[in-house]
């Protein structure tokens, strides 16, 4: 692990949670382990297969990967996790386009595997999309938190710890799209769209190691609900808590409620 000292540090029955002072720290911190996993992933094996979450809050990370050293990208394969349904192809708040401007276009990735909800309906990409990502076990997951508590686009209502589909179309609960204005992604509620598609927490959860990435006062209350309420689908970021290798990455605000 990296050599810059948390605020703190603790677990939540298996999961790892670290806290910094701010979130650049957070965010560098966060890069550097995950770049020390990938070239371990990388000194083990030919291919290294990850998946991330494209929102504001893992910008510090993914810019941290962007300079991180010593890492062959071209032995590395990406995914992204979850992709709104309804956007035109170009729409420049498509997590596949938000991803492309700030991360992937920026390395040479082996490969990179968009969800291409623009020209196929939403179960056939799912499908689609299922098949690519069990070519090979995922090595990495790089995610985030809602201010509802959920991963990738698996909100409250529609998150199943034993869902039987790797990638699924999903509804949108109003939280989730009240955080999407709330990030500056969109103008106001009625512009973001109600439906997506999104990996399901059985595949984020079959990722060897996860990092999840979580700053800021809005997530305080989710992480409160991740770390001290029951493992259940009201927050379904709590499952985090049965993976044996998670790290979760804190900042002093989104750690607040934690006091």
């Amino acid at each position: 692990m990296n050599d810059i000292v948390p605020c703190g540090r603790f677990r939540a029955d298996a999961l790892e949670v670290i806290v910094f002072g701010d979130r650049r720290t957070m965010g560098t911190a966060a890069a550097a382990d995950c770049a020390e996993a990938i070239r371990d992933v990388l000194v083990r094996q030919e291919i290294c297969r990850m998946v991330f979450a494209a929102a504001p809050s893992q910008d510090e990370l993914l810019s941290g990967l962007v300079g991180a050293g010593g890492i062959d990208w071209a032995r590395v394969h990406a995914f992204h996790m979850d992709e709104y349904l309804g956007l035109v192809s170009d729409a420049p708040q498509r997590f596949g386009i938000y991803l492309r401007d700030r991360f992937f276009g920026l390395l040479p990735f082996g490969s990179v595997d968009y969800l291409n909800s623009g020209w196929l309906s939403g179960p056939e990409e799912a499908v689609r999309y299922a098949a690519l990502l069990a070519e090979a076990p995922i090595d990495i997951v790089c995610l985030g938190v809602g201010e509802n508590g959920h991963i990738a686009f698996n909100d409250p209502e529609v998150a199943d710890f034993d869902d039987p589909l790797a990638v699924k179309e999903v509804s949108l609960d109003r939280e989730c799209r009240r955080q999407q204005v709330h990030d500056g992604c969109f103008p106001d509620f009625d512009a973001v769209p109600e439906k997506a598609l999104t990996l399901t927490i059985p595949t984020l959860m079959a990722g060897k190691r996860l990092f999840c990435v979580v700053p800021g006062s809005r997530k305080a209350e989710a992480v409160r609900k991740m770390l001290t309420g029951p493992i259940a689908v009201a927050c379904p970021a709590s499952v985090l808590r049965r993976h044996g290798n998670c790290f979760l990455y804190l900042d002093a605000d989104s750690a607040g409620r934690l006091r």
